[in-house]
């Protein structure tokens, strides 16, 4: 992405550079204060000092080491970059929401240079201009130009069939056997009429063989065909399943900043939709592509042979279809791709509403989304509607324009019979050729849209594939063992980068400590959880593993030393042996045993019909919200984690299932360092130190007494839950003195 703009030398000139001054970041001011677009603004920062340039005038001028900060934020439609000295604004100038991503930076930017620190403030890494064509890159990462650029249909067939290249090369050899039987078949018809038929005196021994010869090419071509589609059905089911599996492992190999984005129902249709038409493209189309193209070639070539007269009138026809197909090339493809999407939102419709019947139900809202679920099945149909019918008129009119051709070629090959420049076998190889020739462009004019809907479906697909995770490890990635030492250096994070939900994050965690988190929701409770578990990685700053970068740890190894337990535990369908042992699949029935009793969750396990092979359906739906949590438990003790993430464990429990999780848990924390954010404080009584986060960053740091001789944030929250749950016991208690 671009960071700098280039200064013209007359506005460089005005900024009056002093000695070892400069310039490390230059961008657009591009919103006057009336609101209007302007041009020739700027917003400078150089190792020294903060300019404004306005419409070719230095209009600002402030030191970097007399100001505290520079932040960016975020307003409708737009940005501001504003200077902070003193808890004190001073607002810079406006641009355009297009370079909040890039005005981000301005904040770290300017802290190093603070720090005087001494590495770059941008990194060399990202380039202006694409390395291919030079085009500016306009803050994206891949030239559209250069990307854009596609290989072919050829090479995308190739692409998909090289994993089985000895199936492949077999169907090419039927296709050139189907070519050869095809075009010698005229030729066999043209000898059994002119020496058989209409001869006066054919021999016994010459209608045996044209005979004979007509029955091979007849029951060859059969045989040739069913071999051909066979082995390109096979093709098809094995790419079909490829493509499925290599989807399925990109996808979990994405960020979950990007899963999460995209709907379920848009992976679910780009992993099963989208890679059924690319199996039924080679299923369908692609047996006979190749052939197809070889005879038309060969068709023309004999056509010009046999006569050359009448092959121009034949060919005379064949441009016009191939030109009105040409012509609606772009128009097939967006109806394609417009279809792909209205599909696209009706499974993720579908998705919602059985994700969340419970709710539906629950709220009486059936019609309401039986109705919501029928526009959007009627707005698939329409234009679904729309494409048959455009296919169902366009098709017809190219089969018109190719029979007219047949009819002008019978006209004027008759007449050569009847002059006598013609045989009749040969008028009947040429027709039959002709009646090829148009036969394989009508098949070419209706194969755009059996293409069109295969390379939308490939362009889907390669949407998903060419998607790069953000978190991967790289070459200076190491295994480690984790003892539990946790260090936050600086760090700060933002699902936008332009609105941090943590800034300047720093803390230091012993090996066994437990440390709670509290605040307010939305401070970032669970988004330094999920950094810690390394789902999102830091805009700035560092986390630590036993002094170890937490990017320079191996993924897979990192998250199964990891221990896991939230609020909403996903079970999956299974037994309930299966999901304890959903870590370490290698475990025995004595290990699970071992671990389901230390969660307290053996006892009301075996007190299921089948024990620790009950079924769990989907999300554990025929469990309680306890006996799930516990099944958790057993689950992350099973794993023998090195580092434990408790997210809201005992939320939205009952009083019992809340005493027997906490045993549990008190006996899966024991020994390792474990990071623990709780709805009721009081469980974080017993954490060795608790850290309150408010205004997105650590506003307090202790123990429970501690923090409450400090009265300050955690004790007012403290004394919030108390009061909350007076008042809920005192409610109570008048209720039942009432009904006494």
């Amino acid at each position: 992405m671009i960071l700098t703009y280039t200064l013209t030398e007359e506005n460089r000139a005005l900024l009056s550079l002093k000695e070892k001054e400069e310039i490390y970041y230059c961008l657009p001011l591009d919103i006057g204060k009336d609101g209007n677009i302007r041009n020739n603004s700027y917003f400078v920062m150089t190792n020294k000092r903060i300019l404004r340039l306005e419409e070719g005038k230095l209009t600002g001028d402030f030191a970097i080491a007399d100001y505290d900060c520079v932040k960016s934020e975020p307003q409708i439609s737009c940005g501001i970059i504003v200077l902070w000295k003193e808890k004190t604004p001073i607002l810079i100038g406006r641009f355009s929401a297009k370079h909040l991503t890039r005005y981000s930076y301005m904040k770290h930017g300017m802290e190093i240079l603070k720090s005087g620190r001494t590495e770059r403030v941008i990194s060399s890494e990202y380039e202006t201009t694409c390395p291919k064509c030079g085009r500016g890159l306009h803050g994206i990462s891949k030239c559209p130009h250069c990307e854009g650029k596609k290989k072919g249909i050829v090479y995308t067939l190739f692409q998909l069939s090289k994993g089985h290249i000895g199936m492949f090369l077999g169907i090419l050899f039927l296709m050139a056997m189907a070519t050869v039987i095809t075009l010698a078949n005229p030729v066999a018809q043209k000898h059994l009429i002119d020496d058989v038929i209409l001869s006066k005196a054919p021999s016994a021994m010459t209608i045996v063989v044209w005979f004979a010869v007509l029955l091979v090419l007849t029951v060859g071509i059969e045989l040739v065909n069913a071999c051909k589609n066979y082995y390109c059905s096979k093709l098809g089911s094995y790419i079909n399943a490829q493509l499925r599996d290599k989807m399925f492992q990109k996808i979990q190999s994405l960020s979950l900043s990007y899963i999460l984005e995209t709907s379920p129902g848009t992976l679910m249709n780009r992993v099963m939709g989208d890679t059924s038409r690319i199996g039924f493209f080679f299923e369908n189309i692609f047996c006979n592509l190749f052939t197809i193209v070889i005879l038309f070639v060969c068709v023309c070539v004999y056509m010009l042979i046999l006569n050359w007269k009448m092959a121009i009138l034949a060919f005379i026809f064949a441009p016009f279809a191939m030109i009105l197909s040409g012509s609606f090339r772009t128009n097939i493809r967006k109806r394609f791709r417009m279809q792909g999407i209205k599909g696209d939102q009706l499974n993720s419709r579908l998705q919602d509403v059985l994700s969340g019947m419970s709710v539906v139900k629950s709220y009486g809202q059936e019609k309401k989304e039986a109705e919501r679920f029928g526009e959007a099945v009627e707005d698939y149909a329409r234009v679904q509607r729309g494409n048959e019918s455009f296919f169902a008129v366009f098709f017809p009119c190219l089969s018109f324009v190719l029979g007219i051709g047949i009819y002008f070629v019978t006209y004027a090959g008759g007449k050569q019979v009847l002059l006598g420049d013609m045989t009749c076998g040969e008028l009947v190889q040429f027709v039959n050729y002709a009646s090829l020739l148009y036969q394989y462009v009508d098949w070419m004019s209706n194969m755009p849209k059996a293409v069109m809907n295969m390379v939308t479906s490939m362009e889907r697909i390669e949407d998903i594939l060419d998607q790069e995770p953000m978190i991967h490890d790289n070459d200076n990635s190491v295994s480690h063992e984790i003892e539990g030492n946790i260090t936050f250096e600086h760090a700060s994070f933002g699902y936008q980068s332009f609105e941090p939900v943590l800034e300047d994050i720093n803390l230091t965690v012993k090996k066994g400590e437990m440390i709670g988190l509290v605040g307010a929701s939305g401070t970032g409770k669970s988004t330094l959880i999920n950094l810690l578990m390394h789902l999102y990685e830091v805009d700035d700053g560092r986390i630590l593993i036993d002094g170890i970068d937490i990017k320079d740890i191996k993924l897979t190894e990192y998250h199964n030393q990891l221990g896991v337990v939230l609020q909403e535990n996903i079970l999956f369908a299974g037994t309930i042996f299966q999901n304890i042992a959903y870590a370490r699949p290698d475990a025995t029935i004595e290990q699970v045993i071992e671990v389901a009793k230390m969660a307290n969750a053996h006892d009301f396990i075996t007190r299921l019909p089948d024990g620790y092979q009950t079924y769990v359906g989907e999300l554990g739906g025929n469990l309680s919200g306890g006996e799930k949590q516990r099944i958790a438990i057993a689950r992350a003790m099973l794993g023998n984690p090195r580092l434990l993430i408790l997210d809201e464990a005992t939320a939205s429990l009952d009083t019992e299932s809340e005493y027997l999780i906490q045993k549990a848990l008190g006996r899966l924390t024991k020994g390792r360092t474990t990071f623990a954010i709780a709805h009721r404080l009081s469980t974080l009584k017993d954490a060795d130190r608790i850290v309150v986060i408010d205004g997105h960053s650590i506003a307090e740091v202790g123990s429970h007494e501690e923090l409450m001789a400090k009265k300050g944030i955690y004790y007012n929250l403290v004394q919030a839950q108390i009061k909350s749950s007076q008042g809920y016991c005192t409610q109570v208690i008048s209720r039942e003195v009432f009904s006494e």
